[in-house]
């Protein structure tokens, strides 16, 4: 009789074959591993498959030495330079646009592929912006060797709204944001803490001003008191009034989808939520809709929870949806006066699947394609 263990292999040939897996995974590097997407990231890439071979964190100089956990391990900072991208086989950026103007073709040039978070490569026509769950296939071809990631606020619908367009074609798209103040960073968190602070437990936003004067001088990164308000503002001043979030919204939509003609326009406005971004969608398509289509394809999408049932107060709502992956989908109306357009809701946490966890997935379809 062969004995139970024959046939299986020793613990040192195991330890063989998990250092080859090891070796043969791509490393990865992470800059701007300090800020707020970024410690996101490292949570994510903890929980996910482990694909990768060495994580390297990389930081502003100020920050290097620290040490942050990754995949259970404690991981020193380095400081951004060239040398920090030796070895490295994908680079995910999350810092400023002109940090990711300088630096990425630096990691490109080391030999890496970079996955941007910033704005600073979306619109080259030369960079995919990709979106795993509507446009895969655009990550393969990379002139450049960068891959840009979305505006969290594009993110926060495009999943949804991709899977509708497939089945019954997109052919114009107005939308109206609810942004978090997390989209602004740190500051715009640490801002509406401390007006909650100055107006809690106040009668204040019962006359004209009130809450302005009593915020003082705290409104941080925002023009207009933020608590116990809401700013119809987002981003800088482009032409004819616009601001920037709402033309990326539009810009980023035609892109990824590959419509460049697609009609689409936004409103964006900050509301007093610290995480998840919100969106009102009124979306006309080529074809005539319903609502029980439209529930069964987002049922069935990748990444979307259908949260739709009004008369057991079903919908999603930020404080339910925050620290959530998926993109959650409520409120599905057919238009009253057009067969062919659909309204809905859309919430989805702007520091994961809106930054963090697009990144990552991405960063897997690469690990796939650049295994050694």
């Amino acid at each position: 009789m062969i004995p139970a263990e024959a046939g299986r292999p020793s613990l040192a040939d195991t330890a063989g074959a998990d250092a080859r897996t090891a070796r043969n995974r791509p490393h990865l590097a992470v800059v701007g591993a300090t800020g707020a997407v970024g410690s996101v990231l490292l949570g994510i890439l903890s929980e996910r498959a482990d694909v990768w071979g060495e994580i390297r964190l990389i930081a502003s100089p100020r920050s290097a030495g620290r040490k942050l956990t990754v995949r259970g391990e404690e991981v020193e900072v380095v400081a951004l330079s060239e040398d920090a991208f030796d070895g490295i086989d994908v680079a995910m950026f999350d810092v400023p646009d002109e940090v990711a103007a300088q630096w990425v073709p630096v990691a490109v040039s080391k030999g890496a592929v970079v996955v941007d978070n910033s704005g600073a490569f979306r619109m080259d026509p030369d960079v995919p912006l990709v979106v795993p769950e509507v446009n895969a296939h655009t990550a393969r071809v990379r002139p450049r060797g960068i891959i840009a990631n979305p505006n969290c606020t594009t993110l926060s619908m495009i999943v949804a709204l991709g899977a509708l367009h497939a089945e019954y074609g997109l052919s114009e798209l107005i939308v109206s944001s609810y942004q978090a103040v997390s989209g602004v960073g740190k500051a715009g968190v640490d801002t509406l803490r401390a007006q909650l602070s100055a107006v809690c437990g106040t009668e204040l936003g019962a006359k004209p001003g009130d809450v302005r004067r009593a915020v003082g001088d705290t409104l941080g990164p925002f023009p207009a008191p933020i608590a116990l308000n809401v700013v119809p503002w987002a981003g800088t001043l482009q032409e004819d009034g616009w601001s920037s979030e709402e033309l990326k919204v539009r810009n980023e939509t035609r892109k990824i989808l590959g419509m460049p003609e697609l009609p689409v326009t936004a409103t964006c406005v900050r509301v007093p939520v610290l995480t998840t971004h919100s969106l009102a969608v009124h979306a006309r398509f080529e074809n005539e809709v319903t609502v029980a289509g439209a529930h069964e394809i987002l049922a069935a999408a990748p990444g979307v929870v259908l949260c739709d049932d009004p008369a057991e107060e079903e919908y999603p709502t930020p404080s339910d949806v925050v620290g959530t992956d998926p993109t959650w989908v409520g409120r599905v109306r057919r238009s009253l006066d057009d067969p062919r357009a659909l309204e809905l809701f859309v919430c989805g946490d702007n520091l994961r699947k809106g930054a963090a966890l697009n990144a990552a997935q991405i960063g897997e379809l690469l690990a796939g394609e650049l295994r050694k």
